[in-house]
This record gives C-alpha cells, sequence and structure tokens, in this order.
C-alpha cells in the first residue's frame, strides 16, 4: 500500500531526514551537513511510504513570489514506481493551498527527464551543486 502524506508530526519528519540520509548522504556521498540543513525547520516535508516503510521524501520552502521544491528522494528499491512523481504532487497542491503558483528546484541532471514529464522546463545551464551536475527548472499552475 502507498500513501503519501505532509509531515504532521516529529516522526514523519524523521522518516523524511531518513530518506534523505539513505539517498543523498549513504548513496550519492553527499556530506550529511549539506544535506541536512537549516532551511528543514522551516520547510514543509512530505514522505511516500510503501506498506508503512519511508520510501520517498521531498520538501518544500516558501520565497516571497514562489515556492522552491528540493530535497526529492526515492530509495532505489521504489524507482520507477511513480511514488516520486505522487510527492512531488503533494507538493504542488501544497504550495497551491498557500496560494503559490510557481515553483522552483535544482535538478540533479539525471534526474531532468522525471521533471520534464512532471510539467517543468529548464531555465539557465547546466551546473555543479555538490560535485553533482543540476539543471534550474521552473513550473507554473
Amino acid at each position: 500500500m502507498i500513501e503519501v502524506v505532509i509531515a504532521s508530526t516529529e516522526q514523519q519528519r524523521d522518516d523524511a531526514f531518513t530518506v534523505r540520509i539513505a539517498v543523498f548522504v549513504d548513496e550519492q556521498q553527499i556530506p550529511r551537513e549539506e544535506e541536512l540543513d537549516e532551511l528543514d525547520a522551516v520547510a514543509v516535508h512530505c514522505i511516500g511510504y510503501a506498506d508503512g516503510a519511508p520510501v520517498a521524501a521531498g520538501r518544500l520552502v516558501l520565497e516571497v513570489g514562489y515556492a522552491k521544491i528540493g530535497r526529492m528522494a526515492v530509495l532505489r528499491s521504489h524507482r520507477g514506481t511513480g511514488i516520486g512523481a505522487r510527492v512531488l504532487d503533494a507538493l504542488e497542491r501544497e504550495g497551491a493551498a498557500r496560494g503559490i503558483r510557481h515553483f522552483k528546484l535544482s535538478a540533479q541532471l539525471q534526474a531532468r527527464g522525471f521533471y520534464d514529464r512532471c510539467g517543468y522546463t529548464p531555465i539557465g545551464d547546466v551546473y555543479d551543486e555538490v560535485g553533482i551536475p543540476h539543471i534550474a527548472m521552473e513550473k507554473r499552475v
């Protein structure tokens, strides 16, 4: 059973961090201090569960005039199942409920196709972030 929720408890937020650490720190070797940051305290966190276990996460940071979606992560065992798209959709719906119509994100280049399929368009050139090629993308709803 798949469930996608906006975090409303400390345990759910910790579940999001567990997924992010598994993907970004353990798998991609990004330093933990660069993965978990001060924005986590103010962000809206979303978690995807499969049979009760956390397997996907993302966050939404509200800015003036737009929201930034970030820290999208899906455990390797659940990639390609659609749960990442469900997390992204939940974050967009949460932003829309708060009056946001413009979303931005920094996509790892290898994930660009996923964001293309979800309606995002690239803006600017490829750049390096934590040693991984990224591209800025946006979507207006």
